[in-house]
């Protein structure tokens, strides 16, 4: 093979004479002004990096001008053809280095020629822990360089390896460990133990009718308060032992100036063009380098309407969009799964395309992790609403997610508790997540399982003193959806860890699991029972329906106690999220919670007829409805 043709479309780079160094050339070049090296100079020194990847993310230059400037400072050759580099390259080599190293080293065996000089491509010319690397692989001396951008790198990588990351952005859980995997919707075993309790309920019935009756209202009273009082505990709890906010985390610490990791956001996006320019200007508002922000947008193959949007807002180099290949389940589990197999970052996070974090959560995550145990997989911020005066569901959503956020999941926190997590600005230790299987795909509510695993795998989640703000539903068909896809996945994630009981209270502890029980298992019986129990109180109020069966006196009381107790902790746990949020606006709000529970109710009706017949099934969500502005000046002016 000539080299030259070896090479494609080889970049004739400009002749200069004097200057060696890359900022220098740049300006030379005409590419950045001394100014703005100056600029990237003094950001160099407060925050680490390469000074021609600080002058990309920084907007000062393109890839292209990146890449000839770097090829100009080695003295190397620069090509921009990956087509006919994919055409050309010797696979038998390629298959000698793993896609994760690939991405991590930011190399690729390109061929050999005669006197057995190895060319390789890289886009991190500087870095000789790449070069190391393909020394000891190949065992050869004879090492020459090719760049070419760190996108055409990962392309290439990404087309030798397709069908390896998808199997495993798909399969990759189920091949781990079949038992955690919500592929099987309900297992042989857990058929056999429904098919006997069936048939024992049908056999008492035959046999002592009103026994069973009465032993059936019980078990509804029992199962309806029982979620509610174990919410209400924890939430009392954590107001009793809370000092200030939760995991309050300062992020300017000595230790960070200059030291802050690569960090990964994966947003996963599907027909949200009206929504994806509000989060690249948001996500521009981070608190953190932009030289160490690894962002990789999620995108399905048949929405184009999207990617144009994004590439409108014409984000720094440190974005980059990746299309995913058409397969099936078509969830947000499996993009995050496959834009997994390209991040970059010690730390990871999920952001949706509604999004507005406040600037400095990042900081905050990292810190909490270098300030506790090794054991911490997560960290989960709060979220909230920015549209939440918009309508009733707006400020219905907005209480039941600052008594989620801001009490229930801190107190699972302060009380050693797993903690399901939420679908959002939950932030990772990435190697921690692939060891435990990362997300999945086959789970619609992935988020919740995935805080269930890492409970069960011996990991801890806490939480951290941040918000991010959503878009709250404002349409009610919308809600429905997106609540029967919730109710859906918590009913998924139950019978998942209930597949072996045994093993997983071993794995989590008796009280771990009495807690996973109530939270998971308990919240959508919780939503499926509510509209029994005002059934059976209407009935018995005005048709006098539990004296017609002779249900004992005790137990009438019980039901008529359950009722309005219940009712009042469900008022009391949304007066909580108030006060803790300072909405006082939302107080007379709070006392409609049970009317937003019957709301509830019908969408885990929805839900579980879907487990049943489509339980795979992404009910999408809708974005950019809201009449409300989401581009706030300032976020974090927002009531907390």
């Amino acid at each position: 093979m000539v080299i030259r043709e070896a090479f494609g479309n080889l970049n004739t780079l400009k002749t200069i004479v004097g200057p060696s160094h890359l900022g220098e050339i740049l300006i030379e070049l005409g590419y950045i002004s001394q100014t703005q090296l100056d600029g990237a100079l003094d950001y160099q020194k407060q925050n680490g990096g390469n000074l021609g990847w600080i002058l990309a993310t920084l907007g000062y230059i393109n890839r292209l001008e990146l890449y000839e400037g770097l090829a100009m400072h080695f003295k190397l050759p620069f090509v921009k053809d990956n087509s006919y580099i994919l055409k050309n390259i010797d696979k038998k080599l390629t298959v000698m280095l793993t896609h994760e190293e690939i991405v991590k080293y930011q190399v690729i065996p390109y061929f050999v020629v005669q006197d057995n000089t190895l060319y390789i491509l890289t886009a991190n010319p500087g870095d000789k822990s790449g070069l190391e690397l393909i020394r000891q692989r190949f065992g050869t001396e004879y090492i020459k360089q090719i760049i070419i951008t760190d996108l055409d790198l990962m392309k290439i990588s990404e087309e030798l390896n397709r069908v390896s990351i998808i199997d495993k952005s798909i399969n990759g859980l189920l091949y781990r460990n079949p038992d955690e995997s919500a592929y099987k919707v309900i297992t042989r075993p857990q058929w056999i133990f429904l098919a006997c309790l069936l048939s024992g309920l049908v056999t008492w019935a035959f046999f002592k009718a009103d026994t069973l009756i009465v032993a059936m209202i019980f078990v509804v009273q029992f199962f309806f308060i029982a979620p509610v009082f174990f919410k209400l505990f924890v939430c009392v709890y954590y107001q009793m032992k809370k000092n200030s906010k939760p995991a309050h985390i300062d992020a300017n610490v000595p230790w960070a100036v200059g030291n802050w990791p690569v960090y990964t956001v994966l947003i996963a996006a599907y027909k949200e063009k009206n929504v994806i320019g509000t989060l690249i200007k948001s996500l521009k508002k981070l608190d953190y380098p932009e030289n160490k922000l690894d962002i990789i947008l999620l995108l399905e193959k048949d929405d184009v309407e999207t990617l144009e949007a994004a590439k409108k807002e014409k984000p720094s180099a440190n974005w980059r969009f990746l299309v995913l290949p058409d397969s099936t389940p078509r969830t947000k589990p499996k993009a995050l799964n496959y834009g997994l197999h390209f991040a970059r970052g010690e730390y990871l996070t999920i952001y949706d395309a509604e999004d507005l974090p406040e600037p400095d959560q990042l900081k905050k995550a990292v810190t909490a992790f270098r300030t506790h145990p090794d054991n911490y997989i997560c960290f989960q911020a709060a979220l909230n609403y920015f549209n939440r005066d918009e309508n009733f569901l707006t400020r219905m959503f907005t209480l039941e997610y600052s008594s989620w956020f801001d009490c229930l999941l801190p107190g699972l926190f302060k009380s050693n508790l797993p903690i399901p997590l939420g679908g959002t600005s939950n932030h990772f230790d990435v190697q921690k997540l692939k060891r435990i299987g990362a997300w999945d795909p086959f789970n619609v509510t992935e988020d919740a399982d995935l805080g269930i695993r890492a409970s069960v795998e011996g990991y801890k989640v806490g939480v951290i003193d941040s918000t991010t703000y959503e878009e709250a539903n404002s349409q009610l068909k919308n809600w429905i959806n997106q609540r029967s896809r919730w109710v859906k996945g918590y009913m998924q994630t139950f019978l998942v860890y209930s597949r072996h009981p045994l093993k997983v209270i071993k794995a989590m502890g008796f009280t771990r699991w009495l807690s996973y029980a109530w939270l998971v298992g308990g919240t959508p019986v919780n939503f499926l029972l509510f509209p029994i129990m005002w059934a059976l109180f209407g009935l018995s109020f005005f048709f006098n329906f539990y004296g017609y069966l002779h249900v004992p006196d005790w137990l009438m009381y019980l039901s008529l106690f359950n009722l309005v107790i219940g009712n009042v902790a469900v008022i009391f746990i949304a007066l909580l999220g108030v006060f803790m949020r300072k909405n006082y606006s939302l107080i007379p709000y709070a006392l409609l919670s049970p009317v937003y529970w019957l709301l509830q109710s019908a969408g885990a009706f929805r839900g579980l007829w879907q487990l049943l017949v489509r339980p795979f099934y992404w009910e999408k969500t809708q974005h950019g409805l809201t009449k409300c502005k989401a581009d706030l000046p300032d976020i974090s002016t927002l009531a907390k």
